[in-house]
């Protein structure tokens, strides 16, 4: 089955902007799963988890605005979760859904977790792909380094190879699997050059967090973790530089109290290309 291109338009205060996203299944299908990427990633990134989900909701990725085919936003310092919060409940009201379910990986989680806490919010179902209320600050910092480099290749093959040294993380992949998740957040310019498919703008409010700023919103995300109350599955990467064990273990014994399932062998973040973590998504939704 073939996904379906649409967009809506969402507000932020410099503005109006479009916001894409890639639809599966039924579109008349009122349980739906709506599916939200990483920080630098894509729609795209969903395409196996949809295609293996798709017979029973209406599954739902959009490009985070700043990202893929989505737009971008006048001022990059609005690209932060509350933004991103705003962009959904649009999406939300377009889809009228009556079952919600989130699978969020690391932003994607964090924006999740942060709709899934508010009051009379529709997930009843919500997986965090390795992210959680702490964030580690070498893991951020890393992130951030790659994030607003402007960085050009004069072949995809030199392209791809960039994505996958900044993604090794995401544990062992075919090299089909490795050209996939390239091509998706690479694109020519008019130069004809590879360049990746976002704003750089995404890294300014990153740049500008002051350890206080980062205290401050460990101390809202716990407090927003706390107030989940649907059921919640963790995934983390055992060997994950984001979502320390530590961290996973407290998550499992306080607020939602999530299902906590580790890959061996994978960082920062499972991909959920393998069919072994596409089960394990599959069992949680459906069971």
């Amino acid at each position: 089955m073939q996904a379906r291109r649409k967009t809506l338009q969402c507000i932020s205060p410099s503005g109006l902007h479009t916001m894409s996203y890639k639809e599966w299944g039924d579109p008349l299908n009122k349980k739906v799963l709506i599916c939200v990427h990483g920080v630098t990633r894509v729609a795209d990134d969903f395409d196996a988890l949809a295609a293996a989900l798709c017979q029973h909701y209406r599954v739902v990725c959009p490009d985070v605005v700043g990202r893929g085919h989505s737009g971008w936003l006048r001022n990059p310092v609005h690209y932060q979760i509350p933004q991103y919060v705003s962009d959904m409940v649009c999406l939300l009201a377009r889809l009228d859904a009556e079952i919600v379910h989130w699978f969020g990986t690391s932003m994607g989680g964090l924006i999740g977790m942060s709709l899934a806490s508010l009051p009379d919010n529709p997930i009843s179902k919500l997986i965090l792909n390795d992210v959680g209320p702490v964030l580690n600050p070498e893991a951020l910092a890393r992130i951030g380094d790659y994030i607003g480099q402007d960085v050009r290749f004069a072949t995809f093959a030199e392209a791809q190879e960039y994505i996958k040294a900044i993604s090794i993380s995401f544990g062992p992949h075919s090299p089909e699997q490795w050209e996939k998740l390239a091509r998706d957040v690479l694109r020519q310019n008019e130069q004809g050059q590879w360049v990746r498919h976002y704003d750089l703008g995404l890294a300014v409010p990153i740049k500008a967090s002051t350890p206080e700023m980062a205290l401050a919103a460990q101390s809202y995300l716990w407090a927003a973790y706390d107030a989940i109350q649907c059921p919640t599955l963790l995934v983390r990467g055992s060997e994950s530089d984001l979502l320390t064990a530590q961290s996973a273990h407290e998550m499992s014994q306080r607020g939602p109290k999530a299902k906590l399932v580790e890959f061996a062998g994978v960082g920062h973040a499972p991909t959920f290309v393998q069919a072994e973590q596409i089960a394990v998504a599959v069992d949680f939704l459906l069971n």
